[in-house]
């Protein structure tokens, strides 16, 4: 069984020291869902959702979130990101939006809590925009697809999502 690192010997919270780590290419992907209604999926298709381009600002929420990750989450190491692309696709057939969001950076640390964040903020972002619309939207499904670098190296998801 593993050892929880983000406690010290006595049973505390502690940041984990990675001084001693060696920096390597590191890259996480994670994807969520927003379900919505109809009429959601319909105007943000047709540009008709009134507060904008729902679209281009959950992309920048979500690039802002996951460069946050650090201030939003305990004990995570404030990390130079080099590269975060959050992109959406409409799913009609499901009456759902999916988020994924990649992260990248050279470091000595992982990167998908900043993927997950990315893809939270993005998705929360949406909601917000569209809430007038659906006040009964949900999200679902928020995971790691993929994960690449450091000591283990490349690990993806072998769970289907619905």
């Amino acid at each position: 069984m593993s050892t929880f690192s983000h406690l010290n010997a006595g049973g505390e919270a502690n940041m984990v020291d990675v001084s001693d780590k060696d920096v390597t290419k590191r890259e996480a992907t994670a994807e969520g869902f927003l379900y919505v209604s109809e009429d959601v999926i319909r105007q943000i298709s047709e540009a008709k959702i009134a507060k904008g381009d729902v679209f281009a600002v959950a992309r920048v929420a979500g690039i802002q979130g996951a460069k946050r990750c650090a201030d939003l989450i305990p004990l995570c190491h404030p990390l130079a990101l080099s590269k975060v692309d959050i992109n959406f696709d409409i799913q009609a057939e499901q009456n759902r939006i999916k988020a994924t969001c990649y992260c990248k950076l050279s470091g000595k640390t992982g990167v998908e809590m900043e993927a997950l964040t990315g893809v939270n903020v993005a998705l929360l972002t949406l909601f917000d925009m569209c809430k007038a619309i659906d006040p009964g939207m949900h999200m679902e499904g928020v995971r790691v697809l993929e994960k690449k670098g450091g000591k283990t190296g490349h690990w993806q998801s072998d769970r289907q999502q619905a």
